[in-house]
């Protein structure tokens, strides 16, 4: 639940005429004071905001912080905020000042040689919108591991490589009670998948590394901390829990991206952010499904491919 970036068609009248598609800003949801952490969030009544232009888009403020998907994209209202709440699970935060004498001095440039070649973007083009995300390669053939809510919007799906590539694709698989699908994309060969580290390697205040196409900006990585464990999303239609917290920058459009260690190796896949005030973009409180999670999910989903070829 990273956030996807969508962009509107021009209208018929538009496109007579010759005017670009109406490009709407992010909507924001305002700031509310944050309770002290003493307080249990289900004591807070969640504060209801205006909705935006689309009525199907709502928004719920729990303890003055909102949780967005992370897909990118231009108009259409900018960042796709689902019905969600924040709750909180075990670890404890770590400041954000740590990330300067945890990273000063580290060469991060081979870790990123590494990874990005695994790391894509995902596309979505409808009649109407279009769409992008982040993807992570499995195998050398083009099987692409990526956020259910990138691909759940109705439109042709594309995967564009770290070369630039862009290729065919299509949907094989989904879980959308764990935000994950798999897309096949074709006519590749030779792709480096990426490797997972298992939740038992990962500790609060790990240096790790988070890949993507933030706000369309594709190969963009940004570093930071692992801030905290198990922490908890209830969108209202599905419970996310075990998710690693980290302060590295997400943003829309990082959505099913990795997050990955020291060696490389991916031990979350980017799924959402928390933000607060009149922001959008990333107050260093983002969260990625854990690797352990994600390798089940992905036999099942494989498993249910070879059931119905």
């Amino acid at each position: 639940m990273t956030d996807l970036l969508t962009r509107q068609a021009a209208t018929d009248e538009q496109a007579t005429a010759g005017v670009p598609p109406t490009e709407f800003p992010p909507t924001h949801v305002s700031p509310t004071d944050i309770p002290p952490t003493h307080v249990p969030l289900a004591d807070i009544p969640p504060v209801m905001m205006k909705p935006p232009r689309d009525p199907r888009w709502k928004r719920r403020v729990a303890g003055g912080a909102a949780v967005l998907v992370l897909i990118a994209g231009g108009g259409s209202g900018g960042a796709y905020l689902m019905d969600q709440h924040l709750a909180s699970g075990a670890g404890s935060s770590v400041s954000g000042t740590a990330v300067a004498s945890v990273t000063e001095g580290t060469d991060l440039a081979p870790i990123v040689a590494k990874v990005q070649p695994s790391v894509v973007t995902v596309l979505v083009d409808g009649a109407r919108s279009s769409s992008l995300g982040s993807g992570v390669v499995l195998s050398s053939d083009g099987l692409i591991l990526t956020n259910n809510h990138v691909i759940e919007s109705d439109g042709t799906v594309s995967v564009r490589l770290s070369t630039g590539q862009t290729v065919p694709a299509q949907v094989v698989a989904a879980d959308a009670t764990h935000d994950l699908a798999l897309v096949q994309a074709t006519r590749l060969s030779g792709l480096t998948p990426v490797t997972f580290a298992t939740d038992d390697t990962v500790a609060v205040g790990d240096t790790v590394l988070a890949f993507g196409a933030p706000l369309g900006l594709e190969g963009t990585v940004t570093s930071g901390i692992v801030s905290a464990l198990d922490r908890s999303l209830d969108t209202g239609d599905e419970k996310l829990s075990g998710l690693l917290q980290t302060d590295a920058a997400i943003n829309q459009g990082n959505s099913g991206g990795a997050l990955v260690d020291m060696s490389g190796h991916v031990v979350g896949i980017n799924v959402a952010i928390a933000t607060a005030g009149d922001s959008t973009g990333s107050v260093g409180l983002g969260f990625a499904i854990p690797s352990d999670t994600v390798t089940g999910v992905v036999a099942q989903l494989k498993s249910q491919m070879t059931s119905a070829s």
